[in-house]
């Protein structure tokens, strides 16, 4: 096999596709990209056991066809510092080594068959399929990962959750402390489906739809979901189980309502929240008519700090406290110029709206209370 393709269009789409191999692979030709090369076109695969990552280049030329498997490392380091130029490879069919030609010199790497590289099973005949912008998924996305959770006893809070309603679809997220919805009120489905996507092709899809689009479209069973857009298409092994009922933690009453600036909000946050506690990062809320007080201390370091905000606000006066890195992180990952914060009483979960959604779009953030001191 032999192929000429240029040295910037292969290292973009190799670095595209690489994070997908994990640093420890329980197949060791999981350490590898697969080529495929085929006529004018060569197909590049990345894999662990769970996450599969294809995406393809076109090539100026080539002579024969197959399948060969190349370590990611040793390939992709020597084309990080190559300029754009031509490459040729040409690999030998007997034993698989793959001779690098470029302007000023070549350099010479071990390959190995492709028909050892895990296949992908298809989907069921069940498979579900929905095709929306590329924005809508990435906006999901954006908004709910940072509230998945890392708990080994429930897997299911790990990742994100696609609840399909003939209403809209909603995007969920909740580590048992936070949680996000957001819904979408313009994507619609025939039939009720939900799953779980995992936190690392979540991750991975964030990336790639920040530069893409296009439309993408989501085909799914219970297992696993290809994820294809037009220029990558993923694969990944869905969390399996039952997501708890989100709707059913989520106040329905929040009398006490504040409207503030949401950045003078987030700023005052990251300056008093220095002065909190490092064990519990507890900052301290206190409303009061139209006015917002952010306090802070460390009983162990005799350090404290508050700070005056000015909101909306005519309910009677409360104090709350939340954990501040939970606050500044919903904060931030809500767009709009200023938010509400609604509120019961100190012990129960705080709810946060954006005052403006984006077109089609309902986002809701919660966050649980911590016991204040006094």
């Amino acid at each position: 096999m032999k192929f000429n393709v240029s040295s910037s269009a292969l290292l973009s789409a190799l670095q595209s596709i690489s994070k997908v191999i994990a640093s420890k692979n329980t197949l060791p030709i999981l350490d590898s990209f697969l080529f495929n090369i085929e006529g004018e076109k060569l197909t590049i695969t990345a894999s662990d056991t769970e996450t599969r990552l294809v995406t393809s280049v076109d090539v100026v030329s080539s002579i024969g066809s197959g399948l060969f498997a190349i370590d990611a490392k040793r390939l992709l380091d020597p084309l990080k510092e190559l300029p754009e130029q031509p490459l040729t490879f040409d690999i030998n069919d007997d034993n698989m080594t793959v001779n690098v030609d470029y302007e000023n010199g070549k350099f010479n790497l071990p390959g190995q068959k492709g028909d050892a590289y895990p296949q992908q099973k298809p989907l069921k005949d069940s498979a579900m399929s929905l095709t929306f912008e590329s924005q809508v998924l990435l906006n999901g996305i954006n908004r709910a990962l940072f509230a998945t959770a890392d708990d080994e006893l429930r897997p299911v809070m790990n990742g994100v959750y696609f609840d399909i309603l003939t209403g809209g679809l909603t995007f969920v997220a909740s580590d048992g402390h936070k949680l996000v919805r957001l819904r979408n009120l313009s994507i619609r489905s025939d039939e009720r489906a939900s799953f779980i996507l995992p936190k690392k092709p979540a991750n991975i899809l964030k990336n790639l739809l920040a530069k893409d689009t296009n439309t993408v479209t989501v085909v799914f069973d219970d297992n696993n979901a290809y994820v294809k857009m037009p220029a990558f298409e993923m694969v990944c092994r869905l969390i399996e189980g039952r997501y708890p009922n989100y709707d059913a933690v989520i106040p329905s009453d929040n009398p006490n309502m504040a409207t503030i600036d949401r950045l003078s909000f987030l700023t005052a946050l990251k300056r008093v929240s220095v002065f909190s506690s490092q064990a519990s990062g507890l900052i301290k809320i206190q409303l009061s008519e139209n006015k917002m007080v952010v306090s802070a201390q460390d009983i162990d370091f005799s350090t404290s700090a508050e700070e005056k905000i000015v909101c909306q606000y005519t309910a009677i006066p409360l104090s709350i406290g939340f954990k501040a890195s939970n606050l500044i992180d919903i904060l931030t990952n809500i767009s709009s110029e200023n938010v509400v914060l609604q509120l019961a009483d100190p012990s129960r979960a705080g709810v946060i709206v954006p005052t403006e959604n984006e077109e089609n779009e309902d986002l809701l953030m919660l966050l649980m209370p911590m016991m204040l001191n006094d």
